[in-house]
Order: C-alpha cells, then structure tokens, then sequence
C-alpha cells in the first residue's frame, strides 16, 4: 500500500504553518514588515504572473504597503527560511525592486486584490497579467504549486465565507487567516476551511488479461477516457465512497482496494484520494448521465497510447500517476 503521496501536484508543502504562533497578532505583524517576508498575489483566484506569464509574482513586505493597504484579505501561509529574496519585480510605487515568485525566504503571506479591477490588481504587483495555477503548473517547482495552491484555496475560503451560516452575522479573519470568527453577539462560532474529500479509482479486471477500465464522462473529447471517481458524501468512509461511485457509475462492484496516495486539489477545496479496486466482474453498464461511454483497457494498449505521445490523465492530478503506475507495473 503507498502511504508516502507520491510526490503528487500541488502536495508536499514546506512552508512551517505555524499554528501555535499564529494567534500572536504582534508576530504576524511584525513579520509583514520583515525585510525578508514575502507576499503572494492573487486576483479571483488567479496568479498574478511576470516573466512571460509564468512567474508568479512574490513582493517583499517592506514594497507591498500599497497592494496591502488595497486588499480584501492578507492571510498567512508560514514560514521558509531555506533561501534568500531575489530581486526581479518593482511593485507601483515601491523605492526598490521587488521579488519574483522562485526563492524567497522568511514568511509568506497571500493578498487577495479580488474587489479590484484586474488593471488595478496588475499595476499594484508589478504584474504582466492573472493566470490560472493549473495553466502554468508546469513551469513551477512542486514546491511552488503547492503554495500558488494552498494561497488560492485559503482565499477563496475567505471570499464564500464571510457571514456565519448559523446566524448570518458578518464574520472576521482570525489566527492569521486560519479561521473566521462570528461576530455576532449570541453566535461568536469560530468557522474553519472546509475540506471536500474525493475518491478516484483505477479499476482492474478480475482475471487474466491484465486490464483497467476506464471511462469517457459527459462532455469529454473521444479521447478523454479517465479513471472513475467521486465525491465523499456525509456518514461514508472512503471505502463506501469507492464502493457507492462504482456502483452507481458503472454498475461496477469490487471485492478488493489498496490506498495509493492522496493529493491536494483546492479548485476550490478538495481533496483527491486514490484507490486501486479489483472487480469482482468485467460487467459494467455506464449510468449514461455521468459516463458516456466505458471499457477495459489492457497495458498494451496503454503504452502504445504513450508510445503515441497521447496523454494519460490530468498532467497534474493524481489520475496521472494511477494510469502510470499500473501500467508499468506488469506485462
């Protein structure tokens, strides 16, 4: 069983997080006027980018009091004292230059210049224009991704959560980003970001030949073929999720599963878990609302689809290394 995350897209933070410091409103602000804290910038929950569109922009705290001043929210992210400030990006109105995305230290905190035109947001950070993580998760280092994501996901968190669902009092950023607090006077409840778990799973055949099914969901290209996955719902274990989601879509029941690693997806905020399930059939029948179309695919085939330079799951998500990992595990 893989316990380890494989070294998924967007998992593997390093950031020091912090969490018994963060409480301290006078540590958090004497590290926003820290020369060696960062800042990341985003806008409706895009990076703000530089160098040709794939760089995304970090600003040192001493440069940022104009993006800060104009932000909705500045949250904390932690804290990275492994490499040093790199100058590269001169925010509006700064004396002196500014930091690119790659290697900074110190802290890291995240703006969200959301309530601003995109010009506005732009001029601000000294940016060249707003990118989606995912458009350029290839140029990044895992590190960095995983920071542009946890950035987004706490965001937007903050934007969908600001009154309390109890009472409908406005809330207040508290522990540096962490949380929200009620403000209303018989509620006060402290609100935390919510995860939303997902299982994605790579089915194999009962018998010989080798296969896996895959399947073509609605809205897919005649080559979107994927593993099969779906939401957690309330008062299931990730097992029943598997079990459920196979069923309904497929028609597909298992007699067998292995954990192989989870991943962080905060589009807005999920949470991938893969699985690889033995059927106890190779029946199926597609629910013809999800799934178009599905069918067993051997290893063979699979590598020629390679061999082909066609791809093989999301270049970023977990279903990737799945599709990758049974196909070179046998003949």
């Amino acid at each position: 069983m893989r316990s380890d995350g494989g070294g998924s897209t967007y998992g593997g933070g390093w950031l020091d997080r912090a969490g018994a410091r963060r409480d301290d409103a006078g540590w958090l602000e004497s590290l926003l006027r820290a020369p060696d804290t960062g800042v990341l910038v985003l806008w409706r929950d895009r990076c703000l980018v530089t160098g040709g569109g794939t760089r995304p922009v970090r600003v040192p705290a001493p440069d940022a009091a104009g993006l800060l001043a104009e932000a909705g929210e500045v949250v904390f992210l932690g804290v990275d004292d492994r490499v040093e400030v790199v100058p590269d990006v001169t925010p509006a109105g700064a004396g002196r230059p500014g930091a690119g995305c790659l290697g900074s230290g110190g802290a890291v905190f995240a703006a969200d210049l959301s309530e601003l035109t995109e010009a506005r947001a732009l001029t601000l950070a000294g940016a060249d224009a707003t990118v989606d993580v995912r458009a350029i998760v290839g140029a990044l280092s895992a590190a960095e991704a995983a920071l542009q994501a946890y950035a987004r996901g706490l965001l937007h968190w903050h934007r969908q959560q600001r009154f309390c669902g109890a009472c409908g009092a406005v809330t207040a950023p508290v522990s540096g980003g962490h949380a929200r607090r009620c403000a209303g006077t018989d509620c006060g409840r402290v609100l935390f970001p919510r995860i939303e778990p997902a299982v994605i799973v790579l089915v194999e055949a009962p018998e010989p030949p080798a296969r896996c099914l895959l399947a073509r969901h609605a809205g897919a290209g005649p080559e979107g073929w994927s593993t099969l996955a779906g939401f957690v719902e309330v008062g299931e274990s990730l097992e029943d999720a598997v079990r459920r989601e196979l069923a309904e879509e497929a028609g597909v029941s298992v007699r067998e599963m292995s954990y192989q690693g989870s991943q962080a997806w905060p589009f807005p905020a999920g949470l991938m878990v893969g699985f690889r399930a033995v059927a106890t059939s190779d029946r199926f029948r597609v629910d013809g609302v999800e799934l178009r179309e599905a069918r067993w695919f051997s290893r063979t085939e699979l590598r020629g689809w390679l061999a082909d330079g066609r791809a093989l799951g999301r270049p970023d998500a977990i279903d990737r290394r799945l599709l990758h990992d049974w196909v070179a595990a046998g003949e």
